[in-house]
């Protein structure tokens, strides 16, 4: 392998995954995705769809989940800075309610996989940032359900700046707590 580093977090099937950047003074080149490596470090999935957003500084999107289609996730940011979070949604896990997050950049190249039963979201740090992942499962729009950001039993502990204005969609303003 060699080509990326696994670090596993404190939530059984969240990983960060940090892709080999080779650079020098004509810029970098990095493999975002090898079927093959991802596979061998565990993450052997069949990606059926990606996406990109892009989003000014303050805008939370999440925590959004599928209910009968769910979905993992590969998530990674091509510009700019994002905190990235996972919760656990499955009823079995010990983990159960639990989060994890990261911070996603540009510079660091790291990259965050979600497997099926979590709801995911994240928040913009810098001015903009531009969001892609890829998903193992088809968008269901009939299908989508989700949970509120701000949960007090969840406790995501956002890094929002008194000086940071919150956008949230009216869809994610609305949405249940875990209870």
């Amino acid at each position: 392998m060699g080509k990326l580093t696994v670090e596993k977090t404190p939530i059984d099937g969240v990983v960060i995954v940090t892709p080999a950047v080779y650079g020098d003074e004509r810029g970098y080149f990095t493999e975002t995705y090898n079927e093959r490596d991802y596979a061998e470090a565990g993450i052997d999935v069949r990606f059926v769809q990606d996406n990109q957003s892009r989003s000014r500084r303050g805008v939370l999107r999440g925590l959004h989940f599928q209910k009968n289609y769910p979905q993992s996730k590969l998530v990674r940011v091509l510009e700019g800075e994002v905190f990235d979070v996972a919760v656990d949604l499955r009823p079995e896990s010990p983990t159960y309610g639990q989060w994890v997050g990261v911070l996603l950049t540009a510079e660091n190249h790291k990259q965050f996989f979600v497997p099926r039963g979590f709801a995911h979201g994240f928040l913009v740090l810098s001015e903009t940032a531009t969001f892609a992942y890829k998903c193992d499962e088809f968008y269901h729009p009939e299908d989508e359900g989700g949970l509120a950001w701000n949960d007090p039993t969840v406790g995501v502990a956002w890094p929002i700046t008194p000086d940071m204005e919150l956008l949230l969609s009216e869809k994610d303003r609305r949405q249940p707590t875990l209870r």
